[in-house]
Formats: structure tokens, C-alpha cells, sequence
């Protein structure tokens, strides 16, 4: 049986039915997953995923945000998109907008939660529940320091940064510090004044 993802009738490909079930999946075997595909793939928990695609309020929210972190962030600090991040052994996620460390080498296709300074989705439809609950918590278990949820329709930004609140497993979780639909003001992770409209399409 092939360990890897086989084609579908429609010549897309689909994970193994037997690993999916087993959930064994692990960060080193999305190297091996065909490049048109690997670009949106998730891993959680040792099964594959693939998120709904973005629409388009969502695109222009993530590139105008991308392009205002890159302006703004300091030398050390580094804006990108979409960009894989290994939470564990059997968890990668793709934030939509993230801040890293300028020092990551640019041939790096994954980072790892310590090369992560900022981790921000932006909430869609289909991802609701995966943006306010499950990623959040992810990010903080791993030790990313900050998290933005960006909300649609109107355009509201919740800045979260990392607590000493520790949940029933264990593991730190995040505390809101800001939010609104007009202007983010945030001393961390650098000094951010965000007027919410330059974000907005």
C-alpha cells in the first residue's frame, strides 16, 4: 500500500485512506506531497488536511496586512505568507499573515514555532471554528508568542499575546491585549499603530 497520496478520478491526488484513519502521518511527509497541493496542505494530529480555498476579501485582507507588517517591522522582524510552521512532530499549520525572525534562511520552506514572532489568521466562512478555537490554541502550546485573529465584514483585528494562564492540559494560553474596527495600538511584538482601514479592502 502507497504511503502517499493517491490520485483521485479527477487527477487530483487524496491522502492514503489507511494512514488518514491510523493519523500517522508526520511534518517530514509533507516534503513528498505533489508541489501544486503541498502549498495549502495542514497537518493536525498526524492527519492530512486541506483548507478551503480563500476568497477573495480574504486574499486582499492578507496582502494588504503582509505589505503594512513589511514596512513597518523592524530589521529583525520578517513578514510572510503562508508559510508552514511545524508545531509538533504531526501538526504544521499555514497562518495566513506571519512575522519571523529576519534571521530564518530564505531557502527554509517550514519554520518552527521559535522562528515565529506573530501568527495571524484571518477568519473565513469555513474556517470559523478552526481560527477561534483550534489554532489559537495550537500556536500558544508551541510557544508562539503572539497571535492576530482578523475578522470579516467589518474588518475587526484581536491581538493576543502569550499568558501565564495555563489551560487544562498544561499549556500556556493567549490573553487579548487589543481589539477593535478602528485602530490597534500594541507596544509588542514592536510598536504598531494600525489603522484598521489601511487593511481593509
Amino acid at each position: 500500500m502507497s504511503a502517499w497520496p493517491n490520485p483521485t478520478p479527477r487527477g487530483r491526488w487524496r491522502p492514503d485512506p489507511a494512514r488518514q484513519q491510523r493519523a500517522d502521518y508526520q511534518v517530514t511527509d509533507l516534503q513528498h506531497l505533489p508541489d501544486d497541493d503541498s502549498r495549502r496542505v495542514e497537518l493536525v494530529d498526524g492527519a492530512l488536511q486541506i483548507p478551503p480555498l480563500p476568497t477573495l476579501g480574504h486574499q486582499d485582507i492578507s496582502g494588504l496586512l503582509w505589505m503594512w507588517l513589511r514596512r513597518h517591522a523592524p530589521a529583525d522582524i520578517r513578514a510572510t505568507r503562508a508559510v508552514a510552521v511545524e508545531l509538533s512532530h504531526n501538526t504544521s499549520r499555514r497562518p495566513d499573515v506571519l512575522l519571523c525572525r529576519a534571521d530564518v534562511p530564505s531557502e527554509r520552506s517550514s519554520l518552527r514555532p521559535d522562528d515565529v514572532v506573530l501568527a495571524v489568521e484571518i477568519v473565513s466562512p469555513g474556517t470559523r471554528r478552526v481560527d477561534r478555537f483550534a489554532k489559537p490554541g495550537e500556536y500558544a502550546a508551541a510557544g508562539i508568542p503572539f497571535y492576530w485573529r482578523i475578522e470579516q465584514d467589518p474588518v475587526h483585528v484581536y491581538a493576543y499575546r502569550i499568558g501565564d494562564r495555563v489551560g487544562p492540559g498544561g499549556e500556556r494560553q493567549y490573553e487579548l491585549v487589543a481589539d477593535g474596527p478602528d485602530v490597534i495600538t500594541l507596544t509588542e511584538p514592536f510598536a504598531i499603530t494600525l489603522a484598521v482601514a489601511e487593511i481593509t479592502p
